[in-house]
């Protein structure tokens, strides 16, 4: 799960996918122009910002400037990544399977979004904690400073006042617990990016029980070397660390792709790539345009599109997926893969991904992505200890 890109942004003139090089703002045609993955410029990307971008299915709003984000010019928001700089997530993409009509769960930010990745649900928090103060920033979920709270989804766009965010739902780990299915969610090493993308953090009796010693695992480059020494759970979740996250942002790099790409060739090259399903997403869309009315399945979302690549043995190659996915739709397939029962929520509405899927294919042995690093690069790396995100 990487962090903040809409479909339009970063797979814009993707043969054979729904982009389009301009977009209505406020009744106005403007142009949708390059600006590279590390512009150091965040934009709103609160709920509050989603109702201001999406304008009641006008998509019309990302003009706006929202919640202290100034924006460098005009039009901003209207973007696309230019392709030199995606050349690893585009390579995947055109060899497996390529998801167009993928959004995300919630019409919020990061937070939640990966609240619903391993829930399919938020308990209708729907932006991201803090107290108030402009400096907000901090440990998200059960570590969070006992001032912080998180807003829960008001009517018409607003927010209404929410409780300490630490939460005790049922996930999917529970489930795959309860059935002796392993799993791991590697995270980066604790600090602001290491419980903010750590969804687990948000659970409680996750976060106070015994898998959080044994099963959420730091720092998030540790499944580097778990799958070189032949170690992979059943069910995997690889989150980033910030410069590497394709979050923009004022210590963002340009290094994302190339961190995906290094995750994947790992898995290709090891012993688990005859039996691997990979699921690559983004979790928001980042304040970037993107020009498709998400459908609205209930108050929390759908949210706008975000790209999604299959990267399997048995994914269709060089397949567009104009079929409706969520991040339930994860869930739904693991729990098929597995024969697990439902969480009942989200998952229990979504697709289970099987159109992207060609289990009668005989597996091709992995043919390895281009990365302009090694994959010491990022086990060496210093973890992040900027802010990311605050909306």
């Amino acid at each position: 799960m990487q962090e903040n890109r809409s479909f339009d942004d970063l797979f814009n003139g993707f043969p054979g996918a729904d982009t389009v090089q301009s977009g209505d703002s406020y009744g106005q045609t403007v142009q949708l122009q390059p600006v590279p993955l590390n512009q150091g410029t965040d934009l709103g990307h609160s709920h509050i910002a989603f109702w201001a971008d999406w304008d009641h299915g006008a998509m019309d709003g990302f003009g706006h400037a929202s919640q202290g984000y100034p924006t460098p010019y005009p039009n901003f928001q209207y973007a696309y990544v230019p392709q030199s700089e995606t050349v690893p997530i585009w390579t995947l993409a055109r060899e497996y399977t390529l998801g167009d009509r993928m959004f995300e769960s919630n019409s919020g930010p990061s937070f939640i979004a990966h609240q619903y990745m391993i829930a399919g649900q938020s308990a209708d928090a729907d932006e991201n904690p803090g107290n108030g103060a402009p400096s907000d920033i901090g440990k998200w979920g059960c570590d969070s400073p006992s001032d912080f709270r998180v807003a829960l989804i008001g009517p018409d766009g607003t927010d209404l006042p929410g409780p300490y965010p630490c939460f005790d739902y049922e996930t999917i780990a529970d489930i795959l617990d309860a059935n002796d299915v392993s799993w791991r969610y590697y995270a980066p090493k604790a600090g602001y990016t290491g419980y903010i993308w750590s969804a687990y953090d948000a659970v409680r009796h996750i976060r106070f029980g015994p898998d959080w010693t044994n099963d959420v695992i730091e720092p998030n480059t540790q499944v580097l070397t778990d799958v070189q020494n032949g170690e992979l759970a059943q069910v995997t979740w690889v989150v980033p660390d910030y410069p590497y996250s394709d979050h923009a942002g004022g210590s963002s790099t340009a290094e994302g792709p190339d961190w995906v790409g290094t995750v994947v060739n790992a898995i290709g090259a090891s012993q688990f790539w005859d039996s691997t399903a990979i699921l690559i997403s983004w979790d928001d869309w980042g304040g970037w345009y993107d020009h498709v009315n998400p459908p609205q399945v209930d108050p929390m979302g759908l949210g706008f599109r975000v790209p999604l690549i299959v990267v399997s043995p048995y994914a269709k190659h060089g397949y567009i997926s104009h079929h409706v996915h969520e991040f339930g739709s994860f869930l739904h397939f693991t729990e098929e893969v597995f024969d697990l029962p439902s969480l009942g929520t989200r998952d229990a509405i979504s697709d289970d991904l099987s159109d992207c899927f060609d289990f009668t294919q005989t597996p091709q042995r992995y043919v390895p992505v281009p990365v302009s690093v090694s994959p010491n690069y990022f086990l060496n790396a210093k973890p992040s200890d900027k802010p990311p995100d605050n909306d």
